[in-house]
């Protein structure tokens, strides 16, 4: 009975157009916006290469803003575990959250471990052609756990933190991404070049021009 009300509620839930657009907000901007979704291992390098990316867009005046996993469970899923039906909602949660800034008109990056190809290929889905980059930060576990910045590992191998990716919980890499970073072979540095290349030259991020909005 509750379920079917539920059910009935949602019939009268009806789309409230705005006023204004995507468009609109991008060329209030003065760029395209896109979401650009960081998976990889705990340790790989995820957040910091998002994070110094953000800054040199940032630099370049790119209206720029990061969800990083773990900030994100400090809020809007702070209430999910790490079982993968919590971290199915954690991935949707925050595509759904990034699909909002990108009809912002904003350049969204996300920075979370997204273990599974199905639980990508649906965040990836909601978004329009062309708005969702995945970029793969392609780590070896052994250096991923060498580095172990956060002590996850130690405590992964000594049974304290359960179903942690990489060691008693798989990570499936992506099938087709549009980007590969090799962080264990290339510094932060030449990583956000190799970035900042693939969204101005590629994407090509602030090139405006009256075609593109049509």
């Amino acid at each position: 009975m509750k379920g079917e009300l539920h059910l009935e509620e949602n019939k009268n839930i009806v789309w409230h157009k705005s006023a204004i657009n995507k468009t609109d907000r991008q060329k209030l901007h003065g760029h395209k916006s896109v979401m650009l979704w960081f998976t990889g291992l705990s340790g790989s390098g995820k957040s910091t290469i998002a994070n110094a990316l953000q800054h040199e867009l940032h630099m370049k005046g790119i209206s720029v803003y990061l969800l990083d996993g773990d900030n994100l469970r400090h809020g809007i899923n702070k209430n999910l575990s790490f079982t993968p039906v919590d971290r199915k909602e954690n991935i949707r949660r925050t595509a759904e959250t990034g699909k909002l800034f990108v009809d912002a008109g904003i350049v969204v990056l996300a920075a979370l471990i997204s273990p599974f190809e199905e639980d990508r290929n649906n965040a990836r889905a909601i978004f329009e052609p062309g708005e969702f980059l995945e970029v793969y930060i392609n780590c070896p576990i052994e250096e991923c756990e060498n580095r172990d910045p956060k002590g996850l590992y130690k405590k992964a191998r000594s049974g304290e933190i359960m179903q942690f990716t990489g060691i008693d919980q798989s990570y499936e890499e992506p099938y087709n991404p549009e980007i590969i970073i090799n962080s264990s072979q290339i510094s932060i540095e030449k990583a956000v070049n190799i970035l900042m290349d693939y969204l101005f030259n590629k994407v090509k991020l602030k090139q405006l021009y009256k075609e593109d909005f049509e």
